[in-house]
Order: C-alpha cells, then sequence, then structure tokens
C-alpha cells in the first residue's frame, strides 16, 4: 500500500511535468477559457460548438492539471546521475542480455510519469525493473515473465542524464 503513494521521478522527468503544467497554464488553457467566456456571451449554448467545444477542451486540460499538480506534490525526486552506483538502482541504464534466445536490450528505470511510446523506459515498479534492481553486472536474475520465467544476465550499469 506504501509504494502506491511514492511516486519517485528522475530530475529531468520532474522538469518535464513542472514545464507541462506551466504551458497548460500559460499558454493552452486562457485562449480556451476566453473562447468558452466569448461563446456564452452569444446566447443559446446548446447549439454553439465553439461553447461545447471550448468546455469540453477546457475539461480535457484542468483534468490534466489535476493530475500533473497530484503527482507533483507526491514525487520524490532521486538523482543517481554521474554516481557510481556498482548496483542498479533508480535511474539506472542496464544493458543485459537474455540467455535463452541471446538478445541484448538496454532500458532505463525510471518513474511512471516518465514513461514514454517506446520500450527503452520502464516503471521502476515494473516486472522487468523489479527483477533487475539490486543486481550487478554479471549477475544473472530471472524475470517472471507471462510466457515464463527468463534469465537476463547483467552487462552493464550506467547514471546517464536523461534527455
Amino acid at each position: 500500500m506504501a509504494d502506491e503513494v511514492k511516486n519517485y521521478i528522475t530530475p529531468a522527468g520532474f522538469r518535464r511535468l513542472q514545464d507541462e503544467l506551466a504551458r497548460l497554464w500559460k499558454v493552452d488553457r486562457p485562449p480556451v477559457v476566453s473562447t468558452v467566456a466569448w461563446a456564452a456571451a452569444n446566447g443559446d449554448r446548446s447549439e454553439n460548438g465553439d461553447y461545447i467545444y471550448g468546455k469540453k477542451r477546457l475539461r480535457e486540460i484542468d483534468r490534466r492539471i489535476r493530475y500533473l499538480s497530484k503527482s507533483l506534490d507526491r514525487a520524490m525526486v532521486v538523482d543517481n546521475v554521474g554516481k557510481a552506483h556498482d548496483r542498479v538502482r533508480f535511474g539506472a541504464t542496464v544493458t543485459f542480455q537474455s540467455e535463452e534466445t541471446g538478445a541484448e536490450r538496454m532500458v532505463t528505470i525510471v518513474g511512471v510519469d516518465e514513461l514514454d511510446g517506446g520500450d527503452t523506459r520502464v516503471s521502476w515498479k515494473s516486472p522487468l525493473a523489479k527483477a533487475l534492481l539490486t543486481a550487478k553486472v554479471g549477475d544473472v536474475v530471472t524475470l517472471r515473465a507471462p510466457r515464463g520465467p527468463e534469465r537476463l544476465e547483467i552487462i552493464d550499469i550506467r547514471y546517464d542524464d536523461l534527455p
């Protein structure tokens, strides 16, 4: 239960969330508010496309603002960049190889709010990250995957600044 409250995040991820929140407040929201106010002043709101769409867009923006505000309030910034950890910790970029297939893969362990569309960033709560955490170079860990256990050998651990 305590893990649900923690929102570990890298410094780069924290800055990205702050920037998005500022953009929503200062750039995206004001023109929508103006459009809605203008459309409301035009009278009948039931068939006013500017009003209907504007209110919908405003709700979307406000929902995202609330989410970002809560995430930033709960955020625990963890900065391991440039540190010489010999074990996998939060923020590590880990290169590992599957013993079964020989395929090599590199992932960075980040917070849940820092995931992107690719597969290079994994949440610290994911099964893969949980398998990798605290391992050292040369260790073989077992990933409990839906298709069955997979053994992974740790090849390299780095703590780079995330773009």
